[in-house]
């Protein structure tokens, strides 16, 4: 048990809706047929009021005329009720109709769960939303007859406040942009959630993060290409250049060599010089080999750049922060001398020269090959390698996320659960 909660009785919708709405002497006026809930900042949502079905209408019941909340059982503060007929509001969602069944974004856990129960409890002076079940308990307490499935007692659930519904589907309520719960995740968690989502969900998370163009570009760079061919489909020309020109120039180059061919050249002239000049480079290379991996930002310095002049160029470059874990040291013609990490520099002596400073002399051709690069990382324990040319200038770099990312077998996300559990 979550909250707090072991002492607060838990209710479960499952056994409020449908249950009897009575008025305040104890007669029956109609049938409960759905709570709602307002989304807000609040991390439990309180109860705003009730659907209900008297005389054959569905009404609106706000909660301030509730007395009591319990299962099996609504009753009201007075004997009469004022019929107001139900209308949305904005930010309301019906609990039974638009979450219970439905796929959900257990923040915490970075995977989809499906709500099989709903519990409610009392707190703070509103009934509020705390949790949802997502196992067989809460599945099993609605499949019973109502007689039995109240003696199923709540068990384990996730914390709302970990939890985001998809509200997609709900014309008065979107995924809240840009919403603390998912800034809390990491752009590969996104990325999974997008993949394992349906296309509708997926395209929730997409606009949820729209609003911060940053990270939506981070998002995309982590989705396989099928899926970001699949949600930049609807997107204007201009649209579509304006998510490239925020991705790293490699994985820009991979969407838009995907692209098709009446619209490669169109998106291409619509991106800033700088970015379509490295993705015409780019994309001249065979996208498995070294020249398509790499990525053309980089830290490079002379060999007689002072240790502080290096840690200088690290603080201020731009690039990437996995390209910049080391510098990239070249003689006066600009001939590739040795790599030294980030850790090598701060432990240096303050006096020292970068081409005096300890550093790996290893590197790839653009036309290396996948295998002879996770050979040299392996090999010589490194985490990024300089691409050169024939003359041995440095024209880019290759992380190992780059190589993983092609060695790991198609799908191995999926591997660890992003779909189910809590």
């Amino acid at each position: 048990m979550q909250l707090g909660l072991q002492r607060t009785p838990i209710l479960h919708l499952s056994l409020v809706a449908g249950s009897d709405l009575v008025d305040s002497a104890g007669g029956r006026l109609g049938r409960v047929d759905d709570l709602i809930v307002r989304l807000g900042q609040e991390e439990y949502p309180p109860v705003t009021g009730i659907v209900a079905t008297v005389a054959g209408r569905q009404v609106f019941v706000p909660a301030e005329l509730i007395a009591d909340l319990e299962n099996g059982r609504v009753t009201l503060r007075q004997v009469q009720l004022d019929l107001q007929p139900f209308r949305r509001r904005p930010q309301e969602i019906l609990l039974k109709k638009d979450v219970l069944d439905r796929q959900l974004i257990n923040v915490e856990g970075a995977r989809l769960v499906r709500s099989n129960e709903i519990e409610i409890a009392r707190l703070e002076g509103w009934w509020r939303v705390v949790g949802v079940d997502v196992g067989p308990r809460g599945l099993a307490r609605r499949l019973l007859p109502r007689a039995l499935s109240g003696r199923i007692e709540a068990g384990s659930f996730l914390d709302w406040a970990s939890v985001e519904p998809f509200t997609g589907h709900v014309p008065t309520v979107r995924l809240r942009v840009p919403h603390p719960k998912l800034a809390r995740l990491h752009p590969a968690e996104l990325a999974d959630l997008v993949e394992a989502a349906s296309h509708s969900e997926g395209e929730e998370i997409i606009d949820a993060v729209h609003r911060d163009p940053e990270l939506e570009a981070d998002l995309f760079e982590e989705l396989e290409s099928q899926h970001q061919l699949e949600f930049i489909e609807e997107r204007s020309d201009a649209e579509v250049a304006e998510l490239l020109a925020r991705m790293e120039a490699d994985d820009a180059a991979d969407l838009i060599g995907d692209l098709p061919g009446e619209r490669h050249e169109a998106v291409l002239e619509l991106l800033p010089p700088t970015q379509r000049r490295r993705i015409r480079t780019l994309a001249g290379y065979d996208e498995a080999g070294a020249g398509g991996l790499m990525s053309p930002e980089f830290v490079v310095l002379f060999t007689q750049a002072t240790r502080q002049e290096a840690l200088d160029r690290i603080r201020a470059s731009q690039a990437p922060v996995e390209t910049v874990t080391s510098v990239f040291v070249v003689n006066t013609a600009r001939r590739f001398q040795n790599q030294v990490t980030l850790v090598h520099l701060l432990r240096a002596d303050a006096e020292l020269r970068v081409g005096e400073i300890q550093g790996a002399t290893q590197r790839v051709r653009v036309d290396a090959d996948l295998e002879e690069i996770a050979r040299l990382m392996t090999d010589f324990h490194l985490t990024i390698v300089p691409v050169v040319d024939e003359e041995d200038h440095v024209l880019g770099v290759v992380t190992v996320d780059d190589v993983l990312e092609l060695l790991l077998p198609r799908g191995w996300r999926r591997q660890f659960g992003v779909l189910g559990g809590e």
